[in-house]
């Protein structure tokens, strides 16, 4: 299957400015061109977009993702080096989500704190509910 630029930027909900970029960039290797010069993308563009939005929101420069299209590129020579770079993705991946986790527990305790008062028509927090919250924050505990 074929995608017109428009269409493909809103499939995959980017703009059609960011996919031109990423071809002028030469992280789009494969996209064809029409007999009048426009961009035509496969399925092929739509895998590499995906993995290169993957790698950008995992914290990449272009630079380093320019790298690893490289490393593509390259064929089965380079399969060490991009195993590598996912599994150091993965761990950093992790690790931001379980900072994340801790986040949306506070989030959602302090959302749920306000939440009472608004229903009690009062703020009840008392020293010892601090000292109880600040000893679940200290040991790494989430907050219930």
């Amino acid at each position: 299957m074929e995608y017109t630029i428009g269409e493909l930027a809103s499939k995959m909900h980017l703009t059609t400015h960011t996919l031109r970029y990423y071809d002028d960039e030469g992280l789009l290797r494969h996209v064809k061109r029409s007999h009048s010069g426009r961009r035509v993308f496969t399925e092929r563009d739509v895998v590499m977009l995906n993995t290169i939005e993957c790698l950008k929101k995992a914290g990449m420069s272009i630079h380093d993702i320019r790298q690893y299209i490289d490393w593509c590129d390259k064929g089965f020579d380079s399969v060490e080096k991009r195993y590598e770079l996912f599994a150091k993705k993965e761990e950093e991946v992790l690790r931001q989500l379980a900072d994340l986790k801790k986040v949306l527990a506070t989030v959602r305790w302090k959302k749920n704190f306000y939440k009472q008062c608004l229903d009690d028509g009062e703020i009840r927090f008392c020293d010892e509910d601090r000292q109880k919250m600040a000893e679940l924050i200290l040991r790494g505990d989430e907050l219930k």
